[in-house]
């Protein structure tokens, strides 16, 4: 074979995928060990990727796969002869070793996978390099995000079949048994809130979580709060986007939550020694918690992306949040800016759904309310500039005070109500908060009713 012809052809090793169908065929456990590394399109060969099906499909539903079986699956889905047939598979059990080694032979099938989606991508990056319709910073997002998906899966393939999917659903139950037994309460990220916890299991995996406010009504506060929780208490990983705030502040509030100490006092310094140890205490807990502050003001969608995909990948967050949507802005503005304001949010919001599915993590964003939230209970319409945001998000919350209290500002601490307005897979319901200024930090009251 010519050296031109055998770079044309993609990289597959044929012996070590009937390797791994040899043992599947031989060894029940070998199956177990396989169905956990390899997918139906991580086969080079199509007759293989049938019987590894075939395999799996009597598998799932208890059914032994050995030769005869995977024959007659094969036959009833009228798959035999594109399998290479009868003789071809009796003849696959000749060629392991040893079942023993089937998780090395399955390693060696997802690796020439891997190689082959990489000169996938890389062929796309090439065309589209060459494109000059397209924008090179959007080419490098594609790039990027093709990358990370094949870093963290393995694999690129987005299709799976209910016969995949249902192995993971149980696995998921398990787990939940398995949580339950010891203790633990929330399958998610805890808020710190007792009764939005117990509505929403805690943030999810791959949610996109929305908390409205009107300025100066305390959601950066209570995003904070969250933060703080998820990263102190629940030893989480976290990571928060601050596009208007500096770090600094951040740095400040945090210690006047953890400490509940007054944070004029903080800024004025006029701390008792007391206090000064106190904070001192709260400094060394801050100091360990995993607590990531992104400080970039006017930060764009494909920076603000890029950032959560290296947060994701080499400090392994647990959950994102972003201060605030508002302040985002697409990626060429001057494509975008004839565009109105409603349509580009649209666009970060969807976007934001797309990197928590991508990155598997919740994304919680701050969200500006319109003005009319100030003389009514804000709802789902309240949402500034654009509808899809109600769309796109799993989980909606606002917070909001009564016009009176809105004008009282003086007190020390004001009566503020938490509306879990949309819960996509769970109750929604109110709740009584009580935000102390002086340590910028919410206390949750009772719980009043379901919405």
């Amino acid at each position: 074979m010519s050296e031109e012809l055998k770079e044309r052809i993609p990289p597959h090793n044929d012996d070590a995928e009937k390797a791994t169908l040899g043992a599947m065929l031989q060894d029940a456990d070998a199956i177990i060990t396989v169905s956990g590394i390899l997918h139906g399109s991580d086969f080079y060969s199509n007759a293989h990727r049938r019987i590894y099906e075939a395999i799996l499909a009597l598998s799932n539903t208890g059914r032994p796969a050995d030769i005869i079986t995977v024959v007659e699956k094969l036959k009833e889905k009228n798959e035999l002869d594109l399998a290479g047939g009868a003789a071809y598979i009796s003849s696959l059990t000749n060629v392991v070793p040893a079942a023993v080694n089937v998780d090395y032979f399955a390693t060696i099938v997802q690796n020439y996978s891997l190689r082959r989606s990489l000169i996938r991508i890389s062929n796309r990056i090439n065309l589209n390099s060459f494109d000059e319709s397209q924008e090179p910073r959007l080419v490098v997002e594609d790039a990027q995000q093709k990358i990370f998906e094949l870093a963290e899966t393995g694999q690129t393939s987005a299709i799976k079949s209910l016969e995949e999917v249902i192995p993971e659903f149980i696995d998921v139950i398990e787990e939940r048994k398995k949580m339950k037994k010891e203790g633990v309460l929330y399958s998610g990220v805890p808020a710190g809130i007792r009764g939005l916890d117990q509505c929403t299991s805690g943030f999810q995996k791959s949610q996109l979580v929305i908390i409205g406010a009107r300025p100066s009504i305390g959601k950066t506060s209570l995003a904070l709060s969250f933060a703080s929780h998820a990263a102190i208490q629940e030893k989480k990983s976290v990571a928060f986007f601050t596009l208007e705030m500096p770090a600094r502040d951040l740095a400040e509030r945090l210690v006047a939550m953890e400490t509940s100490l007054d944070a004029s006092r903080l800024r004025n310094w006029t701390l008792k020694k007391s206090e000064i140890a106190q904070m001192m205490d709260g400094l060394g807990r801050l100091s360990e918690a995993k607590l990531y502050i992104v400080d970039m003001p006017n930060m764009n969608l494909l920076d603000l992306r890029t950032q959560a995909r290296r947060l994701r990948s080499q400090y392994h967050v647990d959950i994102i949040f972003i201060d605030y949507i508002g302040l985002i802005t697409l990626d060429n503005q001057s494509n975008y800016g004839a565009r109105p304001r409603f349509e580009q949010v649209a666009e970060i919001s969807r976007s934001l759904k797309s990197m928590a599915r991508e990155l598997n993590v919740p994304v919680v964003a701050l969200s500006q309310l319109v003005r009319e939230a100030e003389k009514n209970r804000p709802d789902l319409a309240s949402l500034r500039d654009s509808g899809s945001v109600e769309q796109d998000a799993d989980i909606i919350m606002f917070l909001h005070r009564e016009r009176e209290k809105l004008e009282d500002q003086s007190k020390d601490a004001l009566e503020t109500e938490l509306i879990l307005a949309k819960n996509r897979n769970g109750p929604t319901g109110f709740f009584k908060l009580m935000f102390v200024k002086n340590q910028t930090r919410y206390y949750e009251i009772e719980r009043e009713h379901n919405a």
